[in-house]
């Protein structure tokens, strides 16, 4: 077993937005170990999947 070691772990998180909804995102987290037990996060990177929201005024045609 190494002593200090860096690990990568994924998982999909629910997230509420108040203008989208609710959401699903994948989260990554980069964590140091030492021992087998988390100490430091690295990086936490959040890939959220969504469109843009039509809005009815910016879709007027003024003439």
């Amino acid at each position: 077993m190494k002593i200090i070691y860096v690990k990568r772990e994924s998982n999909v998180k629910e997230v509420y937005r108040t203008h989208l909804g609710g959401l699903n995102s994948k989260v990554t987290y980069i964590k140091k170990y030492f021992l087998g037990m988390p100490f430091k996060t690295i990086h936490k990177y959040t890939h959220t999947f969504f469109s843009k929201k039509n809005n009815r005024i910016e879709k007027m045609l003024f003439v």
